[in-house]
């Protein structure tokens, strides 16, 4: 600490010196350029080289190198500029004393002026340095809290993607269980009914009827169970590949909702990776779902298609189409519907985008998935299959 000290009370007298040194020089050159002038001028107005000395220390150099140069010049200019030239003598007293008092007062009158301008550009300055301070300060507050939501929004999208798998695995083992565990136990009870059924003969009428009443609800609630495992978690999608699954996820959704939907896709249709598979699915699923709830339509179109390395999906109804402010809550980020959100969080995890689309004649929704991660995944399960 002592020697910043020093180092800045060094400084501090190196600029005071050079201050008075440049007082002395404007002095000693503006009398030097009197004196070159002395053959135009003469004697008379002897001030004029004074004057642009003592308004430039004013200006630069402060008040007490200004009062030097003011010295100085009354000095050599009663010395080599009054007459008798070349002494201190006067010749003409009230000529010469008032014109070196009214050069005084008004180089007193120049240097007030120039210390009141140099105060007023040093504050200027200072209150523009503490700008410049309070702006880097805010800045650097804002790359941080930038870096800070970067780095948050990047732990959401991890943990995003981390629930959407364990979401996925718990579909997948709650599909198994219903398949494996309540279809064997509904398969047992099915057997026992229909050995109930051999013997309706002993049975009078209602207990005959309601056996097999037992043994239908029993079969439908079989069919309930199968098709809730696969929607869970269409085995087809883990042996046959995403283009199986989407064919008979279609024409159940077909046949229950009614809304005829145009499946392409080519055959064969090389496999992906499983999560990118499951994404395609979902998001088909949900855009199928939303169909059949808010399109009022009665005809779907889905095209699934391999262009430029990216996987495209098109997904198109023919129904009334999308409110405007409900378009620009889809364009939202921070507004826009679960099942859209998912959507968008899923593809997200792939690199890929979603678009939709709507007018008064549908809506279309477009996926696109970079194809980089999915190439090893194809030859992968090709073996398996």
């Amino acid at each position: 600490m002592q020697i910043d000290h020093l180092l800045e009370a060094g400084g501090d007298n190196s600029h005071t010196m050079r201050r008075y040194g440049l007082a002395i020089v404007a002095a000693i050159f503006a009398l030097w350029l009197r004196q070159l002038l002395f053959p135009v001028l003469g004697a008379d107005n002897p001030y004029h080289t004074a004057w642009a000395a003592v308004v430039f220390s004013a200006w630069y150099c402060g008040v007490g190198p200004s009062i030097i140069t003011a010295l100085l010049s009354v000095l050599g200019i009663w010395y080599f500029f009054v007459p008798p030239f070349g002494s201190f003598g006067i010749q003409d007293p009230k000529t010469a004393i008032s014109g070196m008092v009214g050069f005084l007062a008004f180089s007193g009158v120049i240097i007030a002026l120039g210390e009141t301008n140099r105060r007023s550009l040093a504050a200027s300055k200072s209150t523009e340095n503490r700008l410049k301070e309070a702006h880097d300060e805010l800045e650097q507050k804002v790359l941080e809290r930038t870096a800070a939501l970067n780095a948050a929004n990047a732990n959401l999208g991890e943990l995003s993607s981390r629930l959407q798998q364990m979401r996925d695995e718990e579909r997948r083992q709650i599909a198994r269980e219903l398949h494996d565990s309540i279809g064997q136990l509904l398969a047992a009870l099915a057997m026992n009914t229909a050995v109930v059924q051999r013997q309706a003969d002993n049975l009078d009428s209602a207990g005959a009827r309601a056996v097999s009443e037992n043994a239908a609800m029993v079969e439908q609630i079989s069919r309930e169970i199968r098709t809730i495992s696969h929607l869970l978690h269409p085995p087809l999608l883990d042996v046959a590949g995403l283009a199986s699954a989407l064919r008979w996820y279609v024409d159940g959704f077909s046949e229950r909702s009614q809304i005829k939907v145009d499946l392409q896709i080519p055959e064969p249709f090389r496999r992906l990776s499983d999560e990118m598979e499951i994404a395609i699915f979902r998001m088909i699923q949900e855009c199928l779902t939303n169909i059949h709830r808010h399109s009022g339509g009665s005809l779907a179109a889905i095209r699934v298609h391999e262009e430029d390395h990216r996987i495209v999906v098109e997904v198109q109804d023919g129904g009334k189409g999308i409110p405007l402010e409900k378009q620009l809550e889809l364009s939202s980020s921070g507004r826009t519907g679960v099942g859209f959100r998912g959507m968008r969080e899923r593809l997200r995890q792939f690199g890929g985008t979603l678009e939709i689309r709507s007018d008064n004649t549908g809506t279309a929704v477009t996926a696109t998935l970079p194809l980089a991660d999915a190439t090893s995944a194809q030859g992968e399960k090709s073996e398996v299959a």
